[in-house]
């Protein structure tokens, strides 16, 4: 049987099977359009009762990996509850443009390693990420970086600006 028999024939009651397992519509018909890419893409072939079975297990097993995944987040949302904040005042959003503003400046006279290495550095990357990417040794990374912060201090004192 081909893909698109499979698809017409299937499809439909995959999504009301989906449904009565979520009990949403919208998480159904998404299920049901995973698995039938999955069908498609792993090339499943065998009776149509086979490749249902296949079809329909998938789904169910979709349907689970949503749950749980849906419960880890709610367990890392209570353990880690999300801090409402205050809205930021005009002088503050005044304030943090200016400093990005600086910093961009500060940034830009600086040599493009030194500046590649500060950016990645305090986007969260580690020595070895940072070490494969500007092509130099694990080991110096800690020493470039700090000269490469003496450097962004120094053009920040040249400017009169305060580091």
């Amino acid at each position: 049987m081909d893909f698109n028999t499979t698809f017409d024939e299937e499809y439909l009651p995959l999504v009301r099977y989906c449904h009565r397992l979520s009990g949403d519509r919208d998480t159904a018909e998404d299920v049901a359009q995973e698995a039938m890419v999955r069908l498609f893409e792993h090339g499943v072939e065998g009776s149509s009762a086979g490749v249902r079975a296949w079809l329909f297990k998938t789904a169910t097993h979709l349907i689970r990996d949503r749950y749980r995944v849906e419960g880890n987040r709610m367990r890392l949302l209570r353990e880690n509850p999300v801090m409402t904040t205050d809205p930021e005042t005009p002088d503050a959003a005044l304030e943090r443009t200016e400093n990005r503003a600086r910093a961009r400046r500060a940034l830009d006279a600086m040599p493009a390693r030194d500046r590649e290495m500060l950016l990645m550095r305090y986007s969260g990357f580690s020595y070895r990420e940072i070490a494969d990417t500007v092509d130099v040794a694990a080991t110096s990374v800690g020493t470039l970086l700090a000269r490469a912060e003496h450097r962004f201090t120094s053009v920040l004192a040249a400017a009169g600006e305060p580091a």
